[in-house]
């Protein structure tokens, strides 16, 4: 069962990060951006069950609600709280967390510029974006346009289309090649 840790505001005010004792998602992240994405996943259904909820977004021993404006923080935290201790066992049962991987939907296996793309992200960037709730997919790569998409507390906040993807943009043409350019689709 899922323990409380504790609960993290986000730079997005909608988002919220819940800091877990146990994992509730192992290696890749699991992005449930509406209430039908979440069908087969037992948590996921029981915190969009609450209402008002718009995302759920779970990696490894921590998980972010999105919800919409219509009720504030301290009506929710309780509300959801409930499924979340319920929750039996949904992680898999290891101590140990692995680093943030990127989910991507793109193979990178004979593209080096992905490889070295991906290498930045998970060293550099992922741990940043989970430390606030918060991930990315790798969409593609189209010459020297990177394609991501924001999950979790990134995929609705006001800072990810500004400095976020700024930031990123930057390390990845520091890092790999300086006339990238990342796109959030």
């Amino acid at each position: 069962m899922p323990k409380i840790a504790e609960i993290e505001y986000t730079p997005n005010p909608n988002a919220v990060k819940f800091v877990l004792k146990e994992p509730v998602a192992i290696g890749f992240p699991k992005s449930y951006p509406n209430v039908e994405t979440a069908e087969h996943d037992d948590l996921a259904k029981a915190l969009f069950a609450v209402g008002n909820v718009v995302s759920v977004f779970m990696q490894d021993k921590f998980l972010t609600v999105t919800k919409t404006d219509a009720k504030g923080w301290p009506e929710m935290l309780p509300l959801l709280a409930a499924p979340i201790r319920a929750a039996a066992g949904a992680g898999g049962g290891t101590s140990a967390t692995p680093a943030p991987r990127v989910f991507s939907k793109v193979d990178d296996e004979n593209d080096p510029m992905l490889k070295d793309i991906r290498m930045v992200l998970e060293s550099a960037i992922l741990p940043a974006l989970a430390a606030d709730g918060g991930g990315l997919e790798l969409v593609g790569r189209h010459e020297k346009q990177v394609m991501i998409r924001y999950m979790g507390a990134c995929g609705s906040c006001p800072a990810s289309l500004t400095g976020t993807l700024v930031a990123i943009e930057g390390m990845l043409q520091k890092e790999v090649d300086p006339e990238i350019v990342v796109i959030s689709v």
